[in-house]
């Protein structure tokens, strides 16, 4: 016996419950037509969109989730199609897939697991069937079982979908990337196959994921294929929407991919590199921005949003802004003008000295005999972003910051100033990993679109004469290796201390981190790479008094 089935590895929109509807029963039709499936699984929550976060407390919003399920359904015919949707029964709601076939919903299956971790809010919004009834039914012959996501990381789900008899289970997702996820994800899904070995076959697993950004969650598809003896096929191209179809041979146990492109880069910065691009451009495409700003300043963050805003929209629908002081250097003007003819984008030029010494002239009275300080260094980076805001408003589009994740953690970025704007691309990696990424494009391309000066150069803010950012902070291999054990890996300050580092510069990287939480609660969103996000992933309180 053998099985075609189509997994529909594309992006469905938050909150667009009509459009998904109407997206989803025309790809059952092309699966169904065009490339011959039996069944097409679409994944977790595709008709709400994923995470739906409050729109699941509207009754409303669940009621027009459930119509156009059923819509759907009516429609189903010669193809059975498992669609993912949050199910309302009474005064709870459920993670819920259903399987549609003969023109009606013909059962529902409920997520066991709720994840309540991480990004994950899962119990805010959804209930538990406590029946906990397995999903399995027959398509040509064949006991195909309906596991979700989270359900796959726990032995019990798959243990009792294997037991009441499937061949072959569907497992749709929305799991948001993370840098080394994709090894941690293979060798689950040979373990729990392992786990169902029966006379050396156990059952396949067909895991779907959904692709796209929603707002700082980048969720990159690299959907998979395990055979019952637990080998694990190819993952697909991630962050890219597919179509991708596979015979399955019940009695081997087998796939057999008929339409895989499959990814051939899994290296860690081409996948963080298309995560950013991928949430860049969705976040733009689904907030109604078709053009960018943002201000570039020579240095080296500035110039990688540069590039990841002329691969996500286009050089054609980004504008840079260069904005120089009495303190920027010839050199960088220079050098934010080469990247620009590089990259065929359009840069405009607007001086801040005279918004800036207008500042320092009403101010006068009220300073006088005051030292100068970071206050003026910061009403610099406050003129530069009124400016940004100001071309946004009048002209359109959205304003990129350029704010990278060392920065963040350390309160090194002016509140107001370059925070400024509506999305930030590399807001989740620390410095060292901004270096690194901007080699990797260099050599991707074959040239350098980011000047190697840009790369080479000390970092600086440019706000006061010969400043350089080593003058307030340890070096960025010291501080991000901290930052690294404190904020990813949760470790305590006597931890770091006792891995080698000197506990001068911890107490002083520590203190930084922990007084500039009001500053991370009001950035802009920017896409999660790594394991712990500022954001929604990592959530302290800003009056906290404790410091270890």
């Amino acid at each position: 016996m053998t099985l075609c089935i189509a997994l529909a590895q594309f992006d469905f929109p938050v909150g667009a419950v009509q459009a998904n509807a109407e997206r989803i029963a025309a790809l059952i039709v092309q699966a169904r037509d065009e490339h011959g499936a039996d069944v097409v699984l679409f994944p977790e929550l595709a008709l709400s969109g994923y995470p739906p976060e409050d729109l699941l407390v509207r009754p409303g919003f669940l009621a027009d989730c459930e119509a156009a399920l059923h819509a759907i359904a009516v429609d189903v015919a010669g193809i059975v199609a498992v669609v993912g949707w949050p199910q309302s029964a009474g005064a709870v709601v459920y993670n819920a897939a259903s399987v549609l076939r003969d023109g009606r919903v013909a059962q529902t299956y409920r997520k066991r697991e709720l994840p309540n971790y991480a990004v994950f809010d899962e119990r805010r919004y959804f209930d538990v069937d406590p029946d906990r009834d397995d999903c399995v039914f027959e398509v040509n012959g064949v006991q195909v079982g309906l596991i979700i996501c989270e359900d796959l990381w726990f032995a019990e789900p798959l243990a009792s979908t294997a037991a009441a008899g499937a061949q072959l289970v569907l497992v749709p997702n929305a799991s948001p990337y993370e840098r080394d996820k994709h090894a941690q994800r293979d060798a689950l899904l040979a373990q729990r196959v392992q786990e169902t070995l029966v006379d050396g076959r156990g059952v396949a697993l067909a895991y779907l994921n959904v692709v796209g950004g929603q707002d700082a969650l980048v969720f990159d598809g690299a959907s998979v294929l395990a055979d019952g003896d637990g080998r694990v096929h190819p993952a697909a191209k991630a962050f890219e929407d597919h179509w991708l179809v596979a015979d399955f041979d019940a009695e081997a146990r087998v796939f057999t991919p008929v339409l895989w492109p499959a990814e051939d880069d899994e290296s860690r910065d081409s996948l963080a590199w298309r995560a950013i691009v991928r949430g860049t451009r969705d976040y733009c495409r689904k907030n109604g921005f078709e053009k960018v700003w943002l201000g570039l300043s020579g240095g080296i963050d500035s110039s990688l949003v540069l590039a990841v805003a002329v691969d996500a929209l286009g050089a054609e629908n980004v504008t840079a802004v260069r904005m120089p002081s009495r303190y920027t250097a010839d050199l960088s003007n220079d050098l934010a003008a080469q990247q620009c003819a590089t990259q065929g984008v359009r840069l405009l030029t607007l001086p801040i000295e005279k918004p800036f010494q207008g500042y320092l002239d009403a101010l006068a009275e009220t300073f006088a005999g005051q030292a100068v300080d970071t206050t003026e260094e910061n009403l610099q980076s406050r003129t530069r972003g009124a400016l940004l805001m100001a071309l946004s408003n009048k002209f359109g589009g959205l304003l990129l910051t350029t704010g990278n994740k060392s920065e963040y953690a350390v309160g090194y970025a002016t509140i107001y100033g370059d925070m400024c704007g509506g999305y930030a691309p590399i807001k989740d990696l620390y410095k060292t990993e901004v270096f690194a990424l901007a080699r990797w494009r260099n050599a991707m391309a074959g040239e350098p679109i980011i000047p190697v000066a840009v790369i080479e150069r000390p970092p600086s803010a440019e706000l006061r004469d010969n400043q350089k950012d080593q003058d307030s902070l340890p070096p960025y291999d010291v501080l991000d290796a901290i930052l690294l054990r404190h904020v990813d890996q949760e470790q305590s300050r006597d931890e770091i201390v006792k891995a080698g580092f000197d506990p001068a510069t911890v107490d002083q990287v520590l203190r930084l981190v922990r007084i500039s939480e009001w500053k991370r609660h009001q950035a802009a969103p920017g896409p999660k790479v790594s394991r712990r996000a500022f954001g929604r992933e990592r959530r302290y309180p800003i009056s906290n008094g404790y410091k270890a």
